[in-house]
């Protein structure tokens, strides 16, 4: 592995093109526009959003058998859903989104402020990982460890919304986010605050398992390909790998923050928790 490739994963090649939604437009975009809804699909995603109180819903599509399970289920709508046929949502989603009969468009949800993280427990921090399938899979994670939020950057980092909240599968809800236009100033707030900063690298200093840890816990992950860009890296107060016997020695972004996390997790006592 190069020294600017990510300690536990490797994947296709960081040139590549964005990965591309209906029409060719990018799956991820900068933030420029904070009036556009947020897109949310899937039984799992649409249902999180429903039942969270802080998620303002605008519009909500169901078919008829997800009008009745949703019935069935007791969740409030709110809105009342407008009833339409899976062809309509598949002309709004494309064919291959797996939407099972929901679609919501909703406002995005107040984001957290770096200074208001809670100085306990875990904290991820991504650095430009770009796209929403990994994205999504590392909420879920996140949610499953009980993570206390998600940094991510302003630029270059996809939105909350579309195929990264479907790829979350409801975490979306569960887990705040905190978008800052600086990594490396926010990663030294977050060192004056008293987080261990730990950057994950193929050439750390030590195994992630094997290094000591301590709440607050910021991990911090690169990009696939690339990893962690080198003021990042140089910012984080530890640099760690992760180490791992079999004959393949990477795994991707999403597979490599669970395994951090609950790396993390174990050493800070959090598993023993209900």
């Amino acid at each position: 592995m190069g020294k600017r490739e990510y300690s536990s994963f490797k994947g296709k090649s960081s040139h590549r093109k964005p990965p591309q939604g209906r029409g060719g437009r990018p799956a991820w975009r900068d933030r420029d526009d904070h009036n556009a809804p947020v897109i949310l699909y899937g039984w799992h995603t649409v249902t999180a959003a429903l039942l969270n109180p802080k998620r303002k819903i605008r519009k909500l599509f169901a078919t008829e058998n997800a009008l009745r399970r949703l019935t069935e289920e007791n969740i409030t709508l709110r809105p009342a859903p407008e009833i339409v046929r899976p062809s309509v949502i598949d002309q709004r989603l494309g064919p291959d989104a797996v939407h099972q009969g929901l679609l919501a468009e909703a406002d995005p949800l107040p984001p957290l402020d770096i200074a208001k993280l809670p100085q306990d427990g875990i904290v991820l921090v991504l650095d430009q990982i770009t796209d929403p399938h990994n994205v999504g899979a590392i909420l879920r994670s996140a949610a499953a460890f009980a993570v206390k939020a998600v940094v991510t950057t302003a630029r270059h980092s996809p939105e909350a919304t579309g195929v990264l909240a479907k790829s979350a599968s409801g975490a979306l809800e569960l887990v705040p986010l905190v978008t800052v236009q600086n990594l490396a100033r926010a990663l030294n707030e977050m060192k004056e605050h008293g987080f261990l900063t730990v950057g994950l690298d193929s050439e750390g200093s030590a195994d992630l398992a094997e290094t000591e840890l301590r709440a607050p816990l910021a991990l911090v992950l690169g990009a696939e390909g690339k990893g962690l860009r080198q003021l990042t890296r140089e910012t984080c107060g530890t640099v760690a790998r992760l180490d791992m016997p079999g004959a393949i020695k990477s795994l991707n972004v999403s597979n490599a923050t669970a395994l951090a996390l609950y790396i993390g997790a174990t050493r800070l006592g959090l598993m023993k928790q209900p």
